[in-house]
Order: C-alpha cells, then sequence, then structure tokens
C-alpha cells in the first residue's frame, strides 16, 4: 500500500507501526458537527486534515464561550487520556472538513507505551494551556475589533485561507459577545478595508494590515503553535536518524506525578473520571 502523507502535524510525526496500531478511520465534519458535549462519555480522539472546530463552556443560560480552537496541529479529546471519562465542553465543527478518528481504548494504550505518541500528545496539551490562557487575558483586556482580528487571523492560519463561512452567532459564541457587539466590530474591520463580510461569508483582504489591528495575543499564540510544529517535526526527524526508541521510563509522566512509574501503573485515583 502506498505510503499516506497526513496534514496533520502530529500524524506526520508517528512512524507506520504507531499508526497502524491506532486504527485510524476517516471522518467528515460538516459545519455544526458535534464532536463532544459536556456530560456525554468521550469515545475517541480526533486528528483534524481540513476544517476547524471550536471549544467552548456553556452556561446556564444557554450562552457559550469559546475556550479553544483546533485545526491541523491538533487532536480532539486528549483529556481521556490523562483519565477524563466524560467531556466538560462542548466541541465542535466551525469549518467543515475531514480528519481521522480512533477509539480511546486503542490511545490509551499507546499512551501507556511512554512513546512518541505520549510525548507529543502532552506538548500539544501544553500548547492548548497557552492558547487558553492567553484568550483569557485577552477577552479580558482588548477590545472587541482587536479580538476579532485576532480570531479571524488564526481562523485562517488553521484552515490555510483568507475566506470561509461564519454565522454572526458562531461569532458571537467565540467572542462571548452579543450579535449587535459582533456586527459593529465586523462593520469598523471592513471600513478600515482589512476584511469583506457578506451572507456570513468572511474574507481577509488585508492580511498585514488585519495583522496591525489585532492585539498581540495573535503573534503571541502564533510563535508558539509554529514552535511546537517545528519540535514535533525536529523530533521526529531526530528519532529517524538515530534509530533510537524511546525510553519506557516515562520522563514526561515524572513531571506530572513526581514518579517513575508508567501510566497504567498510576494510582486509580489519578485515572479515575474527573
Amino acid at each position: 500500500m502506498p505510503e499516506v502523507k497526513y496534514a496533520n502535524t502530529l500524524l506526520q510525526s508517528f512512524d507506520s507501526e504507531l499508526i497502524d496500531r491506532l486504527h485510524l478511520k476517516s471522518v467528515a465534519f460538516k459545519v455544526g458537527h458535534e464532536i463532544e458535549f459536556p456530560g456525554k462519555p468521550i469515545k475517541h480522539l480526533f486528528f483534524l486534515e481540513e476544517g476547524m472546530a471550536s471549544m467552548t463552556t456553556t452556561f446556564k443560560n444557554g450562552s457559550e464561550v469559546e475556550v479553544g480552537m483546533f485545526g491541523y496541529e491538533s487532536v480532539i479529546g486528549v483529556s481521556a487520556l490523562m483519565g477524563t471519562k466524560q467531556s466538560l465542553n462542548r466541541v465542535y465543527t466551525q469549518i467543515a472538513g475531514w480528519g481521522y478518528r480512533c477509539k480511546c481504548e486503542a490511545a490509551v494504550t499507546e499512551f501507556s507505551r511512554c512513546g512518541p505518541f505520549q510525548r507529543l500528545a502532552l506538548r500539544y496539551v501544553q500548547a492548548q494551556l497557552v492558547q487558553c490562557a492567553q484568550s483569557a487575558g485577552c477577552n479580558a483586556e482588548h477590545s472587541n475589533e482587536q479580538r476579532l482580528a485576532r480570531w479571524l487571523l488564526i481562523c485562517a492560519d488553521r484552515v490555510h485561507g483568507d475566506q470561509f463561512k461564519m454565522s454572526q452567532e458562531f461569532l458571537s459564541h467565540m467572542l462571548g459577545s452579543t450579535r449587535s457587539t459582533v456586527t459593529l466590530a465586523a462593520g469598523r474591520l471592513k471600513e478600515e478595508k482589512l476584511i469583506t463580510y457578506r451572507r456570513a461569508e468572511i474574507a481577509i483582504v488585508d492580511r498585514k494590515g488585519l495583522e496591525k489591528r489585532a492585539c498581540e495575543c495573535y503573534g503571541i499564540i502564533k510563535q508558539h503553535l509554529d514552535s511546537s510544529r517545528y519540535r514535533h517535526a525536529h523530533s521526529h526527524r531526530q528519532a529517524v536518524r538515530r534509530g533510537r526508541r524511546h525510553s519506557r521510563r516515562c520522563p514526561d509522566t515524572r513531571v506530572f506525578l513526581g514518579g517513575d512509574r508508567p501510566w497504567h501503573q498510576w494510582p486509580s485515583s489519578f485515572r479515575a473520571a474527573s
């Protein structure tokens, strides 16, 4: 069989034997496709090849605020590797695309091998924490126009394009604002000839200008994601060139728990559902 070329950054870093152990299945994502929902069990991990998904926190009044974004550099459902059984957030597709999924059981087994899958999964968790922390500060400190510019740029980076469909309702969820606030912010960016916005279709027409209009949070998040992708690729090349097997002593596990036992030997309290 010909070798499959993956767009997903993590899948690119895995060798064929690891890929085979995950038993990947392709899956298409329509706009609004529900991937995770609060209280529902996490059954699969997802690796996006194209498209974009968002993770939101939902409140009692029905409002939502975005707390994470997923693109081709992502793995969705990674909390299941840390012992979470049920999702705490809603995750759904914002921009249609496709990707691969694997069962949680296969992913947990691979994670417990303490090899490249574990190392890169934890590295991705770190990238997500940086993104969430920066977004929280951004929402509290910066203007709606700055936040919208940041969000559109990050979205464009993930889909490798400057044009995509996005409703006002989705944008209001992402920014934690009302539709009228989003309309005003998008209108200002449109007046400045940075974007066009018509019938839920957004196009970035002046990327450099939009980058100047965005807050510094865009550069911080982008730099961290880019450096993370570089480390993924560099680590993979080093492993192939040296021909070394990864240690089974789980050095990444010790960072979190202070012990030297592999994942499947952790106390049950660490592996129970959160």
